[in-house]
């Protein structure tokens, strides 16, 4: 009796960890590729383009359509620093050992500079 319970959850477990799977977004869902790049900046996509009409009513009234990864591809393309790495990344440099063992140094003596915890800004 106990060996069939036993059986039994591990088979559920077997079967929610099968089943859960990763998140894959439907495949009409905007990537990073509607990013452009003008030569001189990202240029953040079209909203309009991505819109999607809903497939939700309220009361009967069908909600306004969504654009969906408008936010989230437009503060990426104003988060990044150097348009040109999107284009053609740079091959990562050597790690520089110097400043990895001041570091590590830091750590071992307990010289350790504080964070600043009263503004989130930088003061220099």
């Amino acid at each position: 009796m106990k060996s069939a319970r036993l059986l039994t959850f591990v088979l559920a477990c077997a079967v929610g960890v099968g089943l859960s799977g990763c998140f894959k977004p439907p495949r009409d869902m905007p990537d990073a590729s509607i990013l452009k790049y003008d030569g001189h900046s990202v240029v953040p996509p079209d909203c309009a383009s991505l819109s999607r009409p809903a497939v939700l009513t309220d009361a009967g009234w069908h909600r306004p359509s969504m654009e969906w990864g408008c936010a989230t591809y437009t503060n990426l393309a104003a988060q990044i620093a150097n348009p040109q790495d999107v284009v053609a990344p740079r091959a990562p440099g050597p790690a520089d050992a110097a400043i990895a063992a001041s570091a590590v140094h830091r750590y071992e003596s307990g010289q350790l500079i504080p964070f600043n915890t009263v503004t989130t800004h930088d003061t220099k």
